[in-house]
């Protein structure tokens, strides 16, 4: 690695469903140091439910756009470790991508490319290159630790992406499908994407489709009001409101609304838009 190489130094961050009980994080902390020491890695999280691709989709969808151009995120949430899922990195005009072929991309590429006005040439790699892996003979088991990790920490460090590995054509690439909201006559269909540590129901409808409107939702029999601040009803009421992520969430005020509704994952919610000859309740 070349001096000119150790001077560029992008972000790493790291996005696993590891936890912190165990040294895992730890250990791919360690192997990136040993690749190079000046690089400067971020947690993301590493509390993504076991095997939960879709959490670990919608976490690093939210977060890419709040670091530097160039940064490098790393994420491992791999139920199909060891098997012969592909092991990719993925350009694109933000950064760059690194992980399992298994979807966890596909909300930032599909996000990304949607608000691209350029018709930026993303490109991905197979990871074939032994050479940038901690070893010829990874474990079954831990592929963060010997192909994710040092595969990163040397894009990081400058090296080009096509010497990692054989070139793969982008719609090759595994989507991983949580349905898209549809606009109807009166409103809006969507679903739950994700549900959060405090138990927000997230849903996959943008805030796009809701500035400027009065609007309530229709979720599990309930009819519940659009606000803009979790004080606008009392404790332990449900409201609907665009979260900092951009998305209508459902919410119950100091509350955990997945656990008090029983709303899950996948599941069907509406936002209806008020007429102009009706009235909302409060907010």
């Amino acid at each position: 690695m070349s001096n000119n190489q150790i001077d560029r130094q992008p972000l790493v961050t790291l996005l696993s469903d590891f936890g912190d009980r165990d040294v895992y994080v730890g250990i791919m902390k360690g192997v990136i140091a040993q690749i190079n020491p000046r690089l400067t890695v971020v947690d993301l999280t590493h509390q993504i439910p076991p095997q939960d691709i879709a959490a670990a989709r919608f976490s690093l969808m939210n977060a890419y756009a709040h670091f530097p151009v160039g940064t490098v995120h790393l994420a491992v949430v791999d139920p199909g470790v060891g098997s012969k899922r592909r092991a990719i990195a993925v350009e694109f005009a933000q950064g760059f991508l690194v992980g399992p072929d298994n979807g966890i991309f596909s909300g930032v590429l599909s996000q990304s490319l949607a608000m691209s006005t350029t018709g930026y040439a993303y490109a991905a790699v197979e990871l074939t290159n032994l050479n940038y892996w901690r070893t010829p003979q990874p474990s079954k088991t831990f592929h963060g630790r010997d192909i994710f990790a040092p595969v990163a920490a040397n894009l990081a460090s400058g090296v080009p992406l096509k010497q990692l590995g054989q070139e793969i054509d982008l719609v090759s690439l595994v989507n991983l499908d949580i349905g898209n909201c549809k606009q109807t006559t009166t409103g809006v269909v969507g679903c739950i994407q994700y549900i959060d540590h405090f138990g927000n129901l997230v849903s996959n409808i943008p805030a796009s489709y809701v500035q400027g409107k009065s609007w309530y939702v229709q979720v599990a029999g309930l009819s519940v009001p659009g606000c803009e601040t979790y004080s606008e009803v009392k404790v332990g009421e449900i409201i609907a409101l665009v979260g900092s992520h951009g998305w209508v969430e459902i919410a119950i005020n100091c509350g955990h609304a997945h656990s008090q509704l029983q709303i899950n994952l996948q599941d069907p919610l509406e936002v209806l838009f008020f007429s102009e000859n009706q009235t909302s309740e409060s907010c």
